[in-house]
């Protein structure tokens, strides 16, 4: 991202001398003013094309001094920095600046490398505000649609349809990928909606054990079961008045189909251990990385519960959709938020990290991008994120950078349909060397492993238990707690 910084001095050849600095060091777009006034109707001005980042302005000016311009414009624009340039070291100067609202103050004789380092802070600064704030009301359900981050036309498009969602009280399902942000979504609809303010529940559905999913939903008696040593109302009640966001909508079991249906049907739950069923007014959104329509028709999702679930579908689209400024954006946000949470002095991308990861294909979307970032972040030990900080993007471990080789299995070249005598093997088996190969070639990415082979991971981790598939380094599989707190967390 390339930030606009404007100059404000009425000394020409000082002007130029710290737009110099500025365009050559920091290589930022730079605008001058060479007046207090021209400089308050230059930032004020709507029909700008470059919105100013940083204000680098002198003290002392004719007719309106910077402390002046600065009292003038902060009311309007607070989050805008403002660093006051001056010719006297006077502690009097200073303190006024900082009182007025500037974010720094330099001295004219100090070298380029001070005016660099005071733009940059005052960059990182103003942008880590802004994000955090929006961060905010994203959590609390408060975020508006302005809070998502790119511009590019697959996105506009997606936001004007989910405008709509958030008009009404309709039943709504986020269709896309892992990773592309449909919780976000969820939170920004309901944030906008007419039931902004009331609860906003997430419940992820192929996360939750089977055996628990009903309770944790509906809500169970104390005594209702082994374990249940209160009463608990269950999601859709703490969602009253609200938004109830049911992700990974296809994991659910046939059962639990046939339940969620009544549930929206009668708009009333029967908690577990209850008989007496409660009414709910509670707004829904679904989630789902899978194709409905096929399931249905395959006869894994049910046709009812299907066209009731199905009323509102917004369709988000992956990064490698969205393009390459879409993922620039991403990028640079990413970088500021996590770098003042890790408390790290990184500046940005270098250019060249830049044209690498624009030209990655992200098959992870906005999730796999922000644990990259973070995980440059982590490893880099300069003020810049180069491309080599990002290496591990193009090493075997990634899916998408590695060519799909022949399934084999204990040194077989592809996986055998039958045995030496000519027999068919048992589907059974067939399968569980279809799950091993693509554990091995995947690295044990359970995400990704699931996506590849058409399944939710909660389907995966069953069939994996049911057939005795286990991880060889970590000396056995997981418990069925810990597997799904796993699979919520990859």
């Amino acid at each position: 991202m390339v930030y606009t910084v404007l100059v404000v001095d009425d000394n020409a050849m000082q002007l130029q001398a710290i737009a110099s600095i500025v365009r050559q060091r920091l290589r930022f777009q730079v605008v001058t003013a060479s007046s207090g006034r021209e400089a308050i109707r230059l930032i004020n001005s709507p029909k700008s094309s470059n919105p100013i980042d940083v204000v680098l302005i002198d003290v002392e000016m004719p007719e309106m001094s910077g402390i002046d311009v600065i009292r003038a414009l902060k009311p309007a624009h607070p989050e805008l920095p403002f660093i006051v340039v001056t010719a006297h070291s006077s502690m009097d100067y200073a303190v006024q600046a900082l009182q007025s609202g500037a974010s720094d103050f330099i001295l004219k004789h100090e070298p380029p490398e001070r005016i660099e380092t005071s733009v940059l802070n005052a960059l990182q600064g103003s942008t880590l505000r802004l994000q955090l704030k929006q961060l905010e009301r994203n959590i609390q359900g408060l975020g508006g649609f302005k809070d998502i981050i790119g511009t590019s036309r697959p996105l506009k498009d997606v936001i004007v349809i989910a405008q709509k969602a958030a008009a009404s009280d309709i039943a709504t399902i986020l269709k896309g990928e892992s990773g592309v942000g449909k919780e976000l979504f969820a939170r920004i609809i309901h944030g906008t909606s007419a039931r902004a303010g009331k609860p906003f529940v997430a419940v992820n559905c192929g996360a939750i054990p089977e055996n628990l999913l009903e309770s944790t939903l509906f809500g169970h008696e104390k005594g209702a079961f082994t374990g249940a040593v209160q009463k608990s109302l269950g999601k859709f009640r703490e969602a009253e008045g609200g938004t109830l966001f049911l992700d990974e909508i296809a994991e659910l079991t046939p059962a639990m189909q046939v339940k969620l249906l009544r549930a929206l049907q009668e708009k009333e739950v029967e908690p577990v251990g209850g008989g007496k069923p409660v009414k709910v007014d509670v707004r829904f959104i679904f989630a789902t990385n899978r194709d409905l329509k096929r399931l249905m028709v395959s006869g894994k999702f049910r046709e009812d519960l299907y066209y009731r679930v199905n009323v509102f579908p917004v369709h988000i689209p992956s990064l490698r959709v969205r393009g390459r400024e879409d993922i620039a954006m991403l990028l640079e946000h990413f970088t500021a938020t996590i770098s003042a949470k890790e408390d790290r002095k990184i500046h940005g991308l270098t250019s060249r990290a830049l044209e690498t990861l624009c030209s990655y294909e992200w098959p992870g979307n906005v999730r796999q991008l922000q644990n990259a970032v973070l995980r440059a972040i982590v490893l880099s030990q300069g003020e810049w994120l180069d491309a080599e900080h990002f290496s591990f993007l193009q090493t075997s471990d990634d899916p998408k950078m590695t060519p799909l080789a022949p399934l084999s299995v204990a040194g077989k070249s592809m996986v055998a349909l039958s045995h030496n005598g000519g027999d068919f093997r048992k589907l059974a088996e067939i399968e569980a060397d279809v799950i091993r190969s693509a554990l091995t070639h995947y690295d044990w990415h359970i995400s990704e492993v699931a996506r590849r082979l058409g399944i939710g991971r909660s389907t995966l981790y069953r069939r994996m238990e049911e057939l005795a598939i286990t991880q060889p380094e970590k000396g056995g599989e997981l418990p069925p707690a810990e597997q799904v707190r796993m699979a919520n967390g990859l």
